[in-house]
């Protein structure tokens, strides 16, 4: 008779898998639900349009929306919107594909934007800011159309975390993406659910799920350079000292326009002595305290080394 060999390591494995894919949902589902009631995106009756462009994180968005939904003390209904913009090689039949296997209700709309930005644009130009500003008009008149109360977009934290660096380096500006904010035309609620989310967790999900990916190089346009040298510098800082990212992303959250120099925020013409002591006051001869090591830690970290961009 003939041994047979069983691998005794792989239902100890196949279990490790499970565990962690459970604790990644679990995970997604609370920070998605945190980043909802913390700042009031979604309400009783709401309608939102979740707009999907076949890429890992708006999946994500919808995949995780659909759960909470199905959870939620509250009644809200989603309706997943792609807009195909005839970019040569696009597989319509992907999304429609996936969407109805899902059983979600979904709008596909048929703009050629392409056409249009390529005559507009000269060759070898980067197409994307003409590009972004005819997707959002059509985006929110769909929405009109539709009857959607909010409008969700699927940029996560790391997608925050650059846009202000970006801002801050380019623009001479303190400003990132909000989680939640009023449409340039004034008329939609747009929200970003995944704004607590860590992109590392989206691309674990992606792969978890086997999301039909679609390519975002179909029209040929260039990668935003700088925007890829950001993200690098965070990954760099992250690797090298665990929690800087999440420090700074806390930081967004916590503003103190009296220690900033903004006078449009603060009235320092207007500053008088007023004679009562203050816990929270400014201690200008006393050397700033931070934490030495762990989350929490800025001051005990090695100096930021610049990156020139």
């Amino acid at each position: 008779m003939s041994a047979i060999w069983i691998d005794e390591a792989a239902p100890a494995a196949s279990f490790k898998i499970e565990r962690e894919t459970h604790k990644l949902e679990k995970r997604l589902c609370r920070e998605v639900g945190r980043a909802i009631v913390d700042y009031n995106m979604i309400e009783e009756g709401d309608k939102v349009m979740v707009c999907v462009s076949g890429g890992k994180d708006s999946y994500a968005m919808l995949d995780i929306l659909l759960k909470l939904k199905a959870r939620a003390p509250i009644h809200f209904d989603l309706i997943a919107v792609n807009l195909d913009q005839k970019q040569p090689g696009f597989p319509e039949e992907v999304l429609p594909k996936y969407l109805s296997e899902l059983g979600v209700a979904f709008h596909i709309e048929n703009q050629d934007t392409y056409s249009i930005v390529k005559r507009v644009i000269p060759e070898g130009k980067t197409t994307c800011g003409l590009c972004s500003r005819l997707r959002r008009g059509i985006l929110y008149r769909v929405a009109d159309e539709l009857g959607a109360t909010k409008v969700a977009l699927g940029h996560h934290r790391d997608d925050m975390l650059q846009t202000f660096f970006l801002n801050m380096f380019f623009a001479g500006k303190l400003k990132s993406m909000p989680p939640k904010l009023v449409s340039d035309d004034g008329r939609h609620i747009v929200i970003r659910p995944l704004a607590y989310v860590a992109e590392k967790d989206l691309v674990r999900w992606a792969q978890h799920r086997a999301f039909p990916i679609i390519p975002c190089t179909l029209c040929g346009s260039q990668e935003n350079l700088q925007r890829k040298q950001v993200a690098e510098m965070l990954r760099e800082w992250e690797k090298k000292h665990p929690g800087r990212v999440e420090n700074m992303f806390t930081a967004l959250q916590n503003v103190v326009p009296s220690h900033l120099l903004d006078g449009t925020r603060h009235d320092f013409k207007g500053l008088k002595a007023t004679g009562v002591a203050d816990d929270e006051g400014d201690k200008a001869f006393d050397a700033p305290e931070f934490p030495a090591t762990g989350i929490g830690a800025v001051g005990g970290l090695a100096p930021l080394r610049v990156v020139q961009l």
